[in-house]
């Protein structure tokens, strides 16, 4: 989609788009979305979070003033709202880990989602602790109703820099109407066990699905033999990794699809695939460490991508990053151990993982589907950005026929 905002930098572009696209599930006003644009200097991250924060501060103050006055739908929606702008506003703020104002906004968004959630009467919304490792990983379950009857479950989780409130908008919502038991986590590397106990991504992500499985498989809500697995954005590689060795899961949802994640980086350096591995990897690269360098003052998403990364995987120069990532992959047989019924969602003009969704489809041997999402449609972006409801009816209609239908 052409850029209607902020045509100089992509990455801004596409943050945008992602508000607009929350719209669709309560995250979000077009009007407030359009008015805070029009506030911010492209390219400048001071002024992004600034003006994102202005309006996460407005919306949240009329929202507890709506509470305070016996308005409660009122309130939720204005919290709802205020939360994914939180988000926003310190999305950009990660290249300096320290930076308090990240800290602050992070803790705002999710304070406002909470007290959103305590207002839905429908569906019913509780923050959840997953026992992880000798602690907690945080997320949300999601009823349809309120009586514990199991029902077709759907665990979802993000990707590499977005929230399990976000999720929200990503599918949980979705889910919820259509009468499914949701369970929202955050794993190692995501907002929560980065912000509060500095667990780092691991590319093990199995690991991770296994607890949260077996948490769920207490719940009286959900049916253990009709569990999904859906994983946003980089959890498009997260999770059918999860799949390849986890056999509880009955499909997996890959939105978007993602192969392997070393092309992001190894495509930088000229050189074949082994080459360039071995110098992400070494242990000194002037040349490498310059020219990842000056990626990062010429491009916007490369910039963003690799001060996030170095946040994310607990890496301190950008190369450190890129060898970081190179261990994140499908591939040497991975896809191919996958069993379960897989939907793979395809971007077509996917700004980060473009041909990644049809190359993990390639490669599977299990039942697999691919559903491509078009310019035409709107919905082009990565992670169908901007077209929720479009994605959400393809996704759960999927799940429907697969899960839903052929295990009654």
């Amino acid at each position: 989609m052409k850029p209607l905002l902020f045509p100089k930098d992509a990455q801004f572009w596409y943050e945008t788009l992602r508000s607009f696209g929350h719209i669709t599930y309560g995250g979000a006003d077009f009007g407030e979305v359009v008015a805070t644009s029009m506030r911010i200097v492209e390219g400048d991250y001071d002024s992004w979070h600034d003006e994102w924060l202005a309006t996460a501060e407005r919306v949240s103050a009329e929202a507890r003033r709506a509470l305070a006055q016996g308005h409660p739908v009122s309130a939720r929606d204005g919290f709802l709202r205020a939360s994914n702008y939180y988000r926003s506003a310190e999305f950009f703020l990660h290249g300096n880990p320290h930076d308090p104002r990240h800290h602050h906004a992070y803790e705002r968004s999710v304070e406002c989602f909470r007290a959103a959630a305590e207002l839905f009467t429908t569906p019913r919304i509780e923050p959840v602790n997953i026992p992880y490792e000798g602690g907690t990983l945080p997320g949300y379950l999601y009823r349809a109703d309120a009586s514990t009857t199991a029902r077709p479950t759907v665990v979802m989780h993000n990707g590499f820099d977005g929230t399990a409130e976000e999720m929200h908008y990503f599918g949980a919502m979705a889910g919820a109407e259509r009468g499914y038991t949701v369970l929202v986590f955050e794993g190692p590397g995501q907002s929560g066990p980065l912000h509060r106990d500095g667990l780092v991504f691991r590319p093990d992500w199995e690991n991770v699905v296994g607890p949260v499985l077996d948490f769920a498989l207490t719940l009286p809500e959900v049916d253990g033999d009709r569990i999904a697995l859906l994983g946003n954005s980089m959890g498009g590689l997260l999770a059918p990794r999860a799949a390849a060795f986890e056999r509880r899961l009955a499909a997996v949802i890959a939105l978007d699809g993602v192969y392997d994640l070393g092309q992001a980086v190894t495509g930088v350096v000229p050189g074949d695939r082994d080459e360039t591995e071995r110098r992400f990897r070494s242990d000194s690269d002037p040349e490498l460490d310059a020219r990842l360098d000056h990626l990062m003052a010429m491009n916007p998403v490369m910039r963003w991508a690799l001060s996030h990364g170095m946040y994310v995987m607990g890496a301190d120069t950008p190369r450190a990053f890129g060898a970081a990532y190179l261990d994140y992959h499908l591939r040497d047989g991975i896809a191919e151990r996958i069993e379960c019924p897989t939907l793979v969602c395809e971007a077509v003009e996917d700004l980060f993982f473009a041909g990644q969704a049809r190359q993990l489809y390639d490669h599977l041997t299990c039942p697999r589907t691919l559903i491509e999402f078009s310019a035409a449609e709107g919905a082009d972006a990565h992670c169908q950005a901007g077209a929720q409801r479009l994605a959400m009816a393809r996704i759960y209609d999927w799940l429907d026929d697969t899960v839903v239908l052929q295990s009654s």
